[in-house]
């Protein structure tokens, strides 16, 4: 008897022993590393976006249209990465070691960057000033800046989409897990490091690189990205580490996959009891009838060899869930409302040919201080930030003091304002546009670009604000829409999908570049897209992205009134017989 208490508290005392190291690690002391990594990580990247078209047309002698067409495909890839971050960390790797590989990529990736602008070997000679001829660079030299451009890429996709979820880790955990305060406290401190990140490197990344050069320009972020590396490791013994889990990707291909197997399956009776699977403590016990086919995927066709003894399924490759064809058909009817809100981030990734109109103004705000040309962007960053805190603070309660009740505008009614201003934000931009070339017409600079003209760049502001503003209603509306019609399971995928979206544009917006550059080029004339932008029509070419903007409205209209009434005002609906 004796000895069975000894060897009960041995055993308690082992125990204890290991579950202190686990009990010591997460919490907030972790939270400063965690945050430090992706905000170092976000100047670095994003201070190297807004100048790279300067840079590929100064140094590599590359034309405005292929130059914006390689911009293009680097941020969709940069967009597109942290989806299959995020799967390869929830599926395989864990977030820990897909975060640590992605800042290990991005720091190879900016080095590599670096080496472009410090080895002169790296990029083809200066033009020759009394010919005016230039050598293209060769395959070795393109190879070289596009191997940087894809670890950038692929670092991204390892850093962001795992930083907010490890960070949540590490108080999920703790001795009081109620205390929402503190992961809210995270929250915050997140986005708002995420701002200013992106201020930071709109404007002294891009100020060094203006001032200094592209030596010093690109090293900084390579230093910036080492100290986010060096930041994140050294805090590894206090990080809580959870094991990689099964992703919702992998449950939305198996459905498919099972679906299709199934295909010549007879539907079971409509009153039927255990004929579909379905989780043991789930209330959903049957599908629902639409998207009918993929019900397919969860027919139980022989109990004993489907099913396990513990009430999974043996083969998941063979019979699904109730739950994962729900899953699916969820993240099916979203996808229209989704669609919608590409052409407005086409619009939000004009960034190169903003940039070439800033550097062609008078940027002075005084006599000795001129903003640099690639950092008009954080006049988007600003209206968004802006908005968001008047519209949560001061807009929605004085109007619900004003009606005596709580107001709230509807997401829909948010993303279809936001989806307007897009139109009007390229409405603006091609007046601007056309103003800015009629005077460097009249100054006589049809043939220099690199002439300044004397209209004031502060004439682009309202074209970013409009955006940021269309951002902040539509980009926002359509994340919360997302959270709110998806699954609670489903919430990875919920902030993943307006990422997806600016992937796909920035693809569209490529192919629409080189539509318009071959169109337009025709019979030798000066494309619209030209690299002597006095030459060119851009005016023209916003004007087209404002015309697909009015079509993509109307669409947007024809989507939500066919989605029917979300799920929220669905249910107040299904409550008022009730009452």
């Amino acid at each position: 008897m004796e000895d069975s208490k000894l060897e009960d508290s041995l055993g308690q005392r082992e125990m204890s022993d290991q579950e202190m190291p686990e009990r010591n690690k997460g919490g907030l002391i972790t939270m400063p590393f965690i945050i430090a990594n992706e905000s170092f990580e976000k100047v670095a990247s994003y201070g190297l976006v807004p100048n790279m078209i300067l840079y590929l047309i100064k140094d590599y002698h590359i034309g405005v249209a292929k130059g914006t067409n390689i911009l293009f495909f680097w941020q969709a890839a940069t967009n597109f990465t942290p989806i299959l971050g995020a799967f390869v960390a929830d599926s395989y790797l864990g977030r820990f070691l897909t975060i640590g590989l992605g800042s290990i990529c991005s720091l190879l990736g900016m080095t590599l960057l670096w080496l472009t602008a410090m080895v002169p070997q790296s990029k083809p000679p200066s033009c020759d000033i009394m010919t005016q001829s230039c050598r293209s660079p060769t395959a070795g030299q393109m190879t070289l800046l596009f191997s940087s451009f894809v670890l950038i890429a692929i670092g991204a996709g390892g850093v962001r989409p795992c930083s907010l979820a490890f960070g949540a880790d590490q108080l999920d955990r703790r001795d009081n897990p109620k205390n929402e305060r503190v992961l809210e406290s995270f929250f915050g401190w997140y986005y708002a490091s995420a701002a200013i990140s992106v201020l930071i490197a709109l404007t002294g990344i891009v100020y060094i690189q203006d001032h200094l050069g592209y030596k010093v320009g690109f090293g900084v972020p390579a230093i910036l990205m080492l100290i986010s590396a060096l930041v994140f490791f050294l805090a590894s013994p206090f990080y809580i580490k959870q094991m990689a889990s099964k992703s919702l990707l992998t449950g939305f291909v198996q459905v498919i996959v099972v679906a299709y197997k199934n295909r010549n399956l007879t539907f079971p009776l409509p009153n039927s009891t255990g004929s579909y699977h379905h989780k043991r403590d789930s209330n959903i016990v049957s599908p629902t009838d639409k998207l009918r086919f993929l019900n397919k995927a969860c027919i139980i066709k022989n109990p004993e060899q489907d099913i396990a003894l513990d009430g999974s399924a043996s083969n998941p490759w063979s019979l699904c869930t109730v739950e994962q064809v729900e899953e699916l058909k969820a993240l099916i009817k979203v996808l229209p409302l989704w669609s919608t809100g590409i052409i407005m981030s086409i619009n939000l990734s004009q960034n190169s040919f903003p940039v070439l109109q800033a550097s062609s103004m008078d940027r002075h705000l005084t006599k000795k201080f001129q903003i640099p040309a690639g950092s008009y962007g954080m006049f988007n960053i600003i209206s968004l930030a802006l908005w968001v805190i008047l519209y949560d603070r001061a807009i929605l309660p004085l109007i619900s003091k004003i009606k005596g009740k709580p107001v709230r505008i509807g997401v829909k009614l948010r993303m279809g304002i936001g989806l307007f201003l897009t139109c009007i934000a390229m409405v603006v931009s091609a007046i601007v546009e056309n103003a800015r070339r009629r005077e460097a017409i009249r100054d006589g600079f049809q043939n220099n670009p690199q002439a300044v003209v004397k209209m004031s760049a502060m004439w682009l502001v309202p074209q970013f604000c409009l955006n940021g503003l269309a951002e902040a209603f539509t980009a926002i509306g359509q994340t919360e829409f997302f959270y709110s019609e998806l699954p609670k399971s489903m919430s990875s995928i919920a902030a993943a999908l307006f990422g997806l979206g600016l992937a796909v544009a920035n693809l569209l917006a490529s192919v629409v570049v080189s539509i318009i550059d071959d169109i337009t080029s025709k019979g030798g004339k000066d494309s619209w897209v030209s690299s002597n932008i006095n030459k060119g029509r851009i005016d023209n070419y916003y004007w087209v992205l404002a015309i697909l903007s009015f079509i993509n409205l109307f669409y947007y209209f024809l989507c939500a009134w066919a989605y029917g009434p979300s799920g929220r005002q669905a249910t107040k609906v299904k409550a008022l017989p009730g009452r």
